[in-house]
């Protein structure tokens, strides 16, 4: 069972969202908060799995939340999903900064959004198709600091292997079934390169893969 709180200002759409999201046997909204101060207090009552976010709220907004969230020792490990209506690069690149798991926008369909709740719950980054394309865009005109030698210095070649798939945004069980592997040996060859390449999260993992030119 997922358990998540619901972050946004305007009480309908939480209603809404709460409706879509509990049509699911695996999915729970155990709070719902209207700014990020009260998605704080109703995360340390609660220790859910997920956060999902707005961005622009009253009193602490998404990005202010996110960064207070990964400060907080009882928090710091719960995966946030923003979910916005805004796609403006600059507020995608200061939430993912801040330790954003995800970046979607809210005319998703339902079916998707529950989805990106499972993958994001478990520690897969979710990012709307039209934003990644911008971010790998930007992402391109960055001045290459490093070799691609460099970049994947110290890692195996199965690591690469592993890599590559991740930055092309394949989930843990569609890698184990591009490379014959387990779900669960993916996750650790991805765990792995977190540690190997000081990475964060995926969406680390990600950027580095297309740096090191892995991934077209």
């Amino acid at each position: 069972m997922i358990r998540l709180i619901l972050v946004d200002d305007q009480s309908l759409l939480r209603a809404g969202l709460r409706a879509i999201l509990e049509k699911t046997s695996d999915i729970a909204v155990v709070a719902e908060a209207a700014n990020g101060r009260e998605a704080l207090a109703r995360g340390r009552a609660h220790r859910p799995d997920l956060f999902v976010m707005d961005l622009r709220m009253p009193v602490m907004g998404g990005i202010e939340a996110t960064r207070a969230i990964r400060a907080d020792p009882l928090l710091r490990s719960v995966p946030v999903l923003v979910l916005t209506t805004f796609d403006d690069q600059d507020d995608v690149t200061e939430a993912m900064a801040a330790g954003a798991n995800g970046y979607l926008l809210k005319d998703i369909d339902a079916d998707e959004l529950r989805d990106a709740v499972r993958r994001a719950a478990a520690g897969e980054p979710q990012v709307a198709p039209g934003i990644m394309r911008q971010m790998m865009d930007r992402i391109a005109r960055l001045p290459t600091r490093r070799s691609k030698e460099a970049e994947l210095a110290g890692l195996t070649d199965r690591e690469v292997e592993i890599l590559t798939h991740v930055g092309k945004g394949l989930s843990n069980e569609e890698i184990g079934n591009a490379l014959f592997l387990s779900p669960e040996t993916a996750r650790t060859y991805v765990s792995r390169l977190m540690t190997k390449l000081d990475a964060r999260d995926r969406a680390q993992l990600v950027v580095l893969a297309h740096r090191a030119g892995l991934v077209d």
